[in-house]
């Protein structure tokens, strides 16, 4: 299923009911007074987060919601029925925006996390609220106050710890594959990952992580170029990026770039979109090593790490035939204890 991680909604709150203008009308009770009863209550919108969910596609098919007006009250100082609240299920991970305010009202960010984004109309009072020593028999009431009304914007950002990231073809769903359960469509051409796939990584029992495969980056991404545009929001939530850089890209195709200047376009990248993803812990993974003769493969990649002059961790591997890629889980594993550690000890400190 294609992944939509965007869609605009119109959601409606029900209206509060009418009150009512009665009297008490009995045998032998020729003043009987005011007894009209108030309006219900309208039923408010809420939004709840799913983990069983995965996508917005959904909301293509249905762009608008309302919930149940509230009933008009009745004589006898009957109440009217509130309107039933009206839940919409989102995935985990959904920032909800009023689009008039651009104002972010939400981060459903947990399973079950629920967010009130249009509140129903109070309902109206009826006429035995008005009684008065000098207005004896009152008819007035007022109407229900109408519910809120608001166009939104969902915007769905993958729960992923780890986010690959790379030029089309640098071997991230293969990579994902080697590491995980996940099964995402590998081929031999430019584009292949159409959306963001997901696996979870099984250290051991009761320690695991989930990882993203993000669709392939080009330059000019984050000013809408290319099928990685969409997905750049994707890495905001992960606590590490895996860079994979092919080390032996195929000649006369997108790929014919220098591994050094494929970094460095991805960095910019990067850099537009949001200059905070540049201080996410970044760790480069060269791939493809199999192409090449050991020694030649082991040249290359310390002539890539010196151009570069990275300082982070770096990695060869060969995720097509698995060589390499199950250290790097286990180094990956590792960094989250340690992050959980110094975690704790601030907490203590604190």
């Amino acid at each position: 299923m294609k992944l939509v991680d965007e869609a605009e909604i119109l959601v409606g709150a029900g209206n509060g009911g009418n009150g009512c203008v009665g009297f008490r009308r009995e045998k032998f009770i020729p003043l009987g007074g005011p007894d009209g009863g108030d309006g219900g209550n309208g039923g408010s919108v809420w939004l709840q987060a799913d983990e069983n969910l995965n996508t917005l596609v959904d909301f293509r098919h249905q762009t608008q919601f309302r919930a149940q007006r509230g009933e008009n009250g009745m004589g006898r100082q009957m109440y009217g029925k509130a309107g039933e609240d009206l839940t919409i299920t989102v995935p985990v991970g959904t920032v909800v925006t009023n689009v008039s305010t651009d104002e972010v009202i939400g981060d459903l960010t947990q399973h079950g996390d629920r967010l009130l984004v249009a509140k129903g109309g109070k309902g109206g009072l009826g006429n035995m609220h008005f009684k008065s020593s000098i207005t004896r028999a009152p008819r007035k009431a007022t109407p229900g106050e109408e519910g809120e009304e608001r166009l939104l914007k969902l915007e769905l950002k993958l729960l992923a710890d780890v986010g690959l990231l790379g030029f089309p073809n640098a071997g991230k769903s293969t990579f994902i594959r080697a590491v995980s359960a996940a099964t995402p469509k590998v081929a031999d051409y430019p584009f292949t990952t159409l959306y963001p796939n997901l696996g979870v990584v099984s250290v051991e029992a009761h320690r695991s992580f989930v990882i993203a495969d993000i669709p392939g980056l080009i330059e000019g991404a984050a000013d809408g170029a290319g099928l990685g545009a969409t997905f750049l929001r994707h890495l905001q939530r992960t606590r590490i990026l895996l860079h994979l850089v092919d080390m032996a890209p195929m000649e006369g195709g997108v790929e014919d770039v220098d591994p050094v200047e494929q970094v460095r376009a991805i960095e910019r990248e990067l850099e537009k979109h949001d200059p905070e993803l540049l201080q996410k812990p970044r760790w480069l993974v060269l791939n493809k090593a199999d192409l090449m003769f050991e020694d030649e493969a082991k040249e290359r990649a310390e002539q890539i790490i010196a151009s570069l002059g990275w300082t982070q961790p770096w990695f060869q591997v060969s995720a097509i035939s698995r060589e390499g890629t199950w250290p790097i889980m286990k180094d990956v594993m590792a960094f989250f204890d340690r992050q959980k550690e110094e975690a704790d000890e601030a907490a203590r400190e604190g």
